[in-house]
């Protein structure tokens, strides 16, 4: 499956650019527009974008009513960028609909945190809906009791950590999560220098999951990206 697609609205080419790369080195897919009107196309076309970085001064069609036109049947999560660092420019945007509000000139690092902790958010309220139990492959994930099991209904015994990071991966099939996304969900902590601690527990539940399944790969690597549990 794809990286999540990220959508980036601004009319100054630069910004978006520099954005673009960005979003890149996080392991998301950017898409591109320059103007109103030309992002509510992409939308409509990329109905799997998954977040709109947007910023609200633009010839045409501003980002606030870009906003307004969103939200009538789209709760995507939108960050919004703007000159405007007025106490009530900022919270005019949030009324209108967005999620979040950086103002410019905007460190790169702080936009992309505040991109992450938007989709933590916006996942955490999707997983409400995913089943306490879950069949992947040759595993029966139980979330309740903490087990799982093979086909043949043996136990794997996995630490804390290994469980959460299984969880996370079979509860969104073919969905590559970066070692920083692991990190975040599963110890609950901003990534500081994760992708090492994260890589080591993957080795160890990998190890223990190919033993029991008999060479089964059932978490894969994605070079690069991340991590995945593939179901076809």
């Amino acid at each position: 499956m794809k990286a999540m697609k990220i959508l980036i609205v601004d009319d100054d080419h630069e910004i978006a650019e520099l954005l673009e790369i960005y979003v890149k080195n996080e392991g998301y897919e950017p898409v591109i527009a320059y103007d109103g009107k030309e992002a509510l196309m992409k939308l409509r076309t990329n109905p799997d974008i998954g977040l709109v970085i947007l910023d609200i001064m633009m010839p045409e069609m501003n980002g606030t009513e870009v906003v307004k036109e969103v939200r009538k049947d789209n709760p995507v999560p939108i960050l919004m960028l703007s000159a405007k660092s007025g106490a009530m420019d900022k919270i005019q945007g949030l009324i209108t609909g967005a999620d979040d509000y950086v103002t410019k000139p905007f460190n790169p690092l702080e936009v992309m945190a505040r991109v992450k902790a938007l989709l933590r958010r916006s996942q955490n309220g999707v997983q409400q809906n995913i089943p306490e139990v879950l069949d992947i492959g040759p595993l029966t994930i139980n979330k309740d009791s903490h087990e799982v099991k093979t086909a043949d209904g043996s136990e794997v015994s996995l630490t804390a950590l290994e469980f959460g990071i299984l969880y996370l991966l079979a509860s969104h099939p073919n969905r590559v999560f970066s070692a920083d996304d692991i990190f975040e969900r599963v110890w609950q902590q901003e990534s500081v220098v994760s992708a090492k601690t994260v890589m080591v527990h993957v080795s160890h539940l990998r190890d223990k999951l190919d033993e029991a399944t008999g060479g089964n790969q059932v978490v894969q690597t994605v070079w690069g990206v991340g991590y995945k549990i593939e179901v076809l």
